[in-house]
């Protein structure tokens, strides 16, 4: 990719170009995306807020879910991931409440079963970040706290070395060493590997203090976009006016 005076620029890993949900027939009250349209470069992490409803888990939806129908285009890596689903799917990394692993089967059993779906999963790097974070692999998924569950699921994205990672929600109700430990290893992975993060949350503070971009979702529609010091005082200002809410 270059820009207009022909100089090489490096490939966005994650674009929206003009995403339009298509309503379903006969489906009442239906909520999709509107227009949205943004990219994502490698080395930074980005910031998804909104009121509960806006939109944000809906966005992040549309990337992971196929029977999502959308005018526009999503690209991961370059790969339509409409056309070559599988080969973009490679390169995402999924922790949230909602991602289903098996509650009987233990981590190391979890990680056997879904690592087949990986090209690059790699078992020992697993192990390695399970023991970094002080998580037994032969423990069951389903007797799990909220934050070994989450602590798992990230160890299991690293070891298929995505290059984008979707957050939902994951930092809601963590205890405030647990959250400290758990952006430590954002940051490593953005000095060290070509990866960029996306993460929702309805804390303006933590957007505003962890991220270097936001975006804020108002009714399916991507109403700001840009830096992270920039986009949140006028999130602030429309708080106090009333026309958000945290």
């Amino acid at each position: 990719m270059r820009d207009e005076s022909g100089i090489q620029m490096e490939q966005p890993v994650l674009i929206f170009e003009q995403v339009t949900g298509k309503k379903r027939r006969f489906a009442r009250n239906q909520f999709v995306l509107q227009n949205i349209t943004f990219s994502m470069e490698a080395g930074y992490i980005y910031g998804l807020m909104g009121e509960n409803g806006a939109g944000k888990t809906t966005l992040m939806n549309y990337i992971l879910n196929e029977t999502i129908l959308y005018e526009g285009h999503i690209y991961i890596e370059g790969i339509d991931i409409r056309t070559a689903r599988a080969q973009a799917l490679n390169h995402i990394g999924f922790v949230s409440e909602e991602n289903p692993f098996f509650a009987h089967c233990t981590c190391r059993e979890n990680a056997k079963l879904f690592g087949v779906f990986y090209d690059k999963y790699e078992k020992n790097t697993f192990y390695q970040m399970m023991d970094a974070m002080n998580l037994p692999a032969d423990k069951i998924y389903g007797k799990m706290s909220r934050g070994e569950r989450l602590k798992f699921q990230l160890a299991f994205a690293i070891a298929h070395r995505p290059s984008l990672y979707l957050l939902d929600e994951v930092t809601a109700g963590m205890d405030p060493v647990f959250r400290t430990e758990f952006f430590h290893v954002l940051q490593q992975l953005i000095a060290k590997e070509r990866v960029c993060i996306l993460m929702s949350s309805h804390l303006t503070a933590e957007i505003e203090t962890r991220t270097d971009y936001v975006g804020v979702m108002e009714k399916g529609k991507l109403v700001l976009f840009g830096e992270s010091l920039d986009i949140i005082p006028q999130v602030n200002q429309k708080c106090k006016k009333g026309e958000i809410t945290e």
